[in-house]
């Protein structure tokens, strides 16, 4: 096991006009923060009022940008992860303090992004800088709404929604939520991808202290597993790091929360209630007994709090006077967390299949051994090998001829070949039961002595006496009952049974690129035409306005040049001396018509930039149509598709025009992907503006992806209920 060692804890402060600068003093430090209360006079002269309080903490985050944030906050906690090490990252605060935005951030923006999708980020750039280990990265998202729990990813085509509640699970490995699904991640936008998925998918309502509150406490978990490049190598790591955006408290005074929302606040501050009375009993060295299993919350969090993991907790605090006494609380808080330890160990396991590698490496070294060491004691003749297809022959010759008597005695070598021997008169011996059997049923029917019906019959057919012994003949020759074909019986001719062969389906269906390019031929014939159309007159205006554009860079540069020369000769007419003539100041021909042909330039710019504005205009529109096919194609493919080898046939009237049955959504990665040729990927990605660096790719295309989805969905919702009315 690990050396134990206290939680970290960090205070961040919202940025805020009307910060209590009398109340609200940071130490020297910067890991102190210092709150002064004023005495209330109404109280009278003898007043034992607290006024001031002095907290502790590992570091005091205030007017910090999330890029400072993360560096002081996560960053240790994510590289120690990939190096076996549990992490767990909590915020903590009264609603509207922050929580989110330092936890998640702005999904809008790349710059203002929180602790999650860096974490993601940094996981993946430590994985490309570790080529000795093959690290794989999956990822869960968990929701704790009004004590039951959801899966924020369960909305994703392959998911679907789970049939039994979650539970929380334990066992000697720790705790885990059953019926939680688990993803894989080979690259930084999937994981991005999933990110904004939940996102969406969150509980949030509005009060009076925040336009968008959290409604449920979420634990976002990548799982990690590195594995050693080197095939000689057992042991491989595992790691878990929980990323943890807890709702806020609230004072529903303040709040003014009425309805659902009411319901929904009760349950939160009830859970965080007992996330607090957790923390305390684990600061209290002399408690046995910590109370996880009040709340889903802490019980679902029991290995972060106090168990094998780096912790760390992140408190989100108003600045204002208004919020003094919801600051003090989770100041509060923050101390009683920084008594609490915690015992993180490196979690190493062993790979069963390498093991089994290396054993037989072993197996293979002693056998060796034992061969110098039969050759020493001239023993060579004993084989340690496990005995091959003609040595089991030769040993099962050698059984039947001792047993038919042709051979006196078996030679035994050794014990390998004592058991083989053994298991041959099993062998022999089976297969004379069978050949027994065998030969008897071709000569007799066999009757079961309880099947009374069937002994009936027989004693009706005069087959057999009354005491069922076998009417035979004169001879006392015996003979057997048979049952023979139908199609053998005198005086009656087999009858052919008449088939009649229906057109099936394929028992595979075929892969959906294929049957894809035959319903293009086919059913989807007239909107594939539609669509090419689109993408023809599409593409027409790209190329027009690539070459507007050129155009215009070529007008630019010749401005320049123009205006280069026309500075030019105003400098070399300053410097010979200016000559006016009735006050109008006198050029020279060359910078007369170095003028004129700026002016020109200038109009032509103008015109081709209008030009080129009326194009991109026509592209969008262009985009949108052929958007729409592309949606309207794959839509009907998918109902094509399930018609003819999905859904049941039974079920295909229930599809029929007036029918309440319609088939599923189509995957959203082939409503990215579909119909977009190099061209088209060619001319988004000259289109695509990345402000932020190289660095944003990820993120930005996993946002536009996950925004395209959705909106997609609202769509298709919109137009079955349409259908519907």
């Amino acid at each position: 096991m690990g050396t134990r060692k206290k939680v970290h804890a960090f205070v961040r402060v919202k940025p805020t006009d009307e910060f209590a600068h009398e109340m609200i003093r940071y130490g020297d430090d910067k890991r102190s923060i210092n709150i002064h209360l004023k005495k209330d006079i109404r109280r009278g002269v003898v007043n034992n009022q607290q006024t001031d309080w002095s907290f502790k903490l590992d570091g005091v985050l205030h007017d910090a940008s999330q890029d400072l944030v993360y560096e002081t906050v996560a960053k240790d906690v994510v590289s120690q992860a990939l190096n076996g090490y549990n992490g767990t990252i909590m915020c903590y605060g009264q609603t509207g303090a922050g929580k989110t935005y330092t936890m998640t951030g702005a999904t809008e923006n790349y710059k203002h992004r929180g602790i999650l999708p860096r974490a993601l980020q940094q996981v993946f750039r430590m994985i490309e800088e570790r080529p000795t280990h093959a690290i794989t990265v999956r990822v869960s998202y968990l929701e704790i709404y009004n004590e039951s729990l959801f899966d924020l990813l369960s909305t994703l085509p392959y998911v679907g929604p789970s049939v039994t509640p979650m539970t929380i699970v334990e066992n000697p490995q720790g705790v885990f939520i059953k019926g939680l699904s688990v993803h894989l991640t080979s690259q930084e936008e999937d994981a991005f991808s999933l990110l904004f998925e939940g996102e969406t998918n969150r509980i949030i309502a509005s009060h009076t202290m925040n336009k968008n509150s959290s409604r449920s406490h979420c634990i976002f978990t990548i799982y990690l597993e590195a594995h050693s490049r080197t095939l000689s190598e057992e042991k491989y790591i595992t790691s878990k790091i929980n990323l943890v955006d807890l709702a806020g408290s609230e004072r529903l005074g303040k709040s003014g929360s009425e309805g659902q929302v009411l319901k929904e606040a009760t349950y939160i501050n009830k859970s965080l209630s007992f996330l607090e009375q957790a923390i305390i009993a684990l600061g209290d060295q002399k408690r046995d007994h910590i109370p996880f299993r009040q709340c889903k919350l802490t019980h679902a969090l029991k290995d972060s709090l106090g168990g094998n993991c780096n912790m760390v907790l992140v408190t989100n605090i108003y600045g204002e006077a208004a919020q003094l006494e919801e600051t003090l609380s989770s100041l509060r808080f923050a101390s009683r967390m920084k008594l609490v330890t915690t015992e993180p160990a490196i979690n190493e396991k062993y790979d069963a299949e390498r093991m089994v590698k290396n054993l037989e490496k072993e197996l293979a070294l002693l056998k060796q051994e034992l061969a110098i060491h039969d050759s020493l004691t001239n023993r060579t003749f004993v084989t340690y090998e496990p005995m091959d297809e003609i040595q089991i022959a030769e040993i099962n010759s050698q059984v039947r001829r001792y047993l038919e008597g042709t051979l006196d005695e078996i030679d035994i070598i050794n014990l390998r070949q004592i058991k083989e021997v053994f298991n041959q008169f099993r062998v022999v011996l089976s297969q004379q039961e069978q050949e027994v059997e065998s030969t008897l049923r071709r000569k007799y029917t066999f009757i079961d002595r309880n099947d009374f019906a069937a002994i009936s019959a027989i004693q009706k057919a005069g087959l057999v006496d009354v005491d069922g012994h076998l009417v035979g003949e004169p001879e006392r020759q015996n003979f057997g009952l048979g049952v023979t074909p139908s199609s053998t019986k005198p005086g009656k001719k087999a009858k052919s049974k008449k088939t009649f062969k229906e057109p099936l389906r394929p028992d595979t269906p075929p892969s959906k690129p294929v049957a894809f390019e035959e319903f293009k031929n086919e059913r989807g014939s007239e909107i594939n035409r539609i669509f090419k159309e689109n993408k023809s007159i599409l593409n027409e205006r790209r190329k027009r306005a690539s070459e507007t554009t050129q155009r215009i860079n070529a007008i630019k540069r010749e401005i320049d040049v123009t205006k280069e020369a026309l500075d030019f000769q105003k400098s070399l007419r300053e410097k010979q001396g200016e000559y006016e003539n009735k006050g109008l100041m006198i050029i020279d021909e060359e910078e007369f018509l170095l003028i004129l042909k700026l002016k020109d330039l200038k109009k032509q710019y103008r015109s081709e930039y209008q030009d080129l504005r009326d194009l991109r205009a026509e592209i969008q529109y262009c985009q949108h149509l052929v958007d729409q096919c592309r949606h309207r194609l794959l839509m009907e493919f998918d109902i094509w598709y399930n018609e003819s080898f999905v859904i049941p046939e039974d079920m295909q009237m229930a599809l029929k025009p007036g029918g309440s049955i319609r088939p599923g959504m189509v995957p959203v990665n082939r409503i990215v992907s579909l119909g977009e040729d190099d061209q088209d990927k060619f001319s988004q990605l000259q289109q695509r503006v990345l402000p932020e660096g190289p660095d944003s790719i990820s993120f930005y295309n996993a946002k536009v992806k996950t925004e395209q989805k959705h909106n997609y969905l609202k769509t298709m919702m919109g137009l079955q209920q349409a259908h519907r009315k």
